[in-house]
């Protein structure tokens, strides 16, 4: 296959995907009973003008035949006056008026089997349309139901685009929390721990004497050290005293004194 056919395929492909997403039963519905009831009208039309049209021919005919009967009186009377030639003219023209209503006649037939059809014809469609517009109306009525009960069960599912987004928004904001809690605990344990100062207590200001105290401090095993030291050079200076304290003044003679 080319890669032509191949594009127009797969374009025809896209498109009835898209015109079957867009496409509304129920609107095509409507508009094949909107379509119908156009159709309907239109026969409805031509049997009113085949109706008017025959209606016309009746009208005229009869006026013709009006017409024969004043020609057929006027001619009596004419024979009756004496009057041969005004006689002949009247039953010329009368004779003239029944050819008329003569050939008025078949036009008039065929009009009243025209009118006879689309009289039948529009019973029929009539009742066509009348069936469309029932079972129409319960097919939209059957796929409102079908669609409130999908857009129901997509919304406990959570399956729908629009629940999807919300589960996706809800994530994002589950895993915000998650992290500002993190952060918030991270940060109590540096400020206990001491490893973080807290910025917004007051700033002691400290002396030199307080200053080499805690750097002496920093260093335990100086201290220690020193300790020792002094403990040390302490010691032997309270045994003496304690040996002079309890050691007795023997009695001085009399040539000492």
């Amino acid at each position: 296959m080319s890669i032509t056919k191949r594009l127009a395929l797969l374009f025809r492909v896209k498109a009835n995907k898209a015109l079957d997403r867009a496409e509304d039963p129920r609107e095509v519905l409507d508009y094949s009973y909107q379509r119908q009831t156009e159709m309907l009208a239109q026969v409805r039309r031509g049997l009113a003008d085949v109706a008017t049209s025959r209606k016309r021919l009746e009208l005229q005919a009869r006026q013709l035949q009006q017409a024969a009967g004043r020609l057929q009186n006027q001619a009596t009377q004419a024979v009756q006056q004496g009057q041969e030639d005004l006689a002949r003219e009247a039953l010329t023209r009368r004779a003239a008026a029944l050819s008329q209503i003569q050939e008025l006649q078949p036009q008039h037939d065929a009009l009243q089997a025209e009118e006879d059809k689309l009289s039948v014809a529009q019973q029929r469609l009539q009742a066509k349309v009348e069936a469309f517009r029932t079972r129409k109306e319960t097919i939209k009525a059957t796929y409102t139901a079908a669609e409130a009960q999908t857009k129901i069960s997509e919304a406990v599912s959570g399956i729908s685009e629009e629940m999807g987004d919300v589960g996706v928004a809800m994530q994002r904001a589950e895993d915000k929390t998650a992290q500002m809690q993190s952060r918030a605990q991270a940060l109590d344990e540096l400020m206990a721990s001491g490893a973080l100062e807290d910025a917004s207590a007051p700033i002691v200001p400290r002396d030199g004497i307080q200053a080499a105290l805690d750097s002496a401090t920093g260093s335990g095993t100086d201290i220690d050290r020193e300790l020792a030291q002094l403990k040390a050079a302490v010691a032997p200076a309270q045994l003496e005293a304690a040996d002079d304290a309890t050691t007795t003044p023997e009695p001085r003679t009399e040539a000492q004194r």
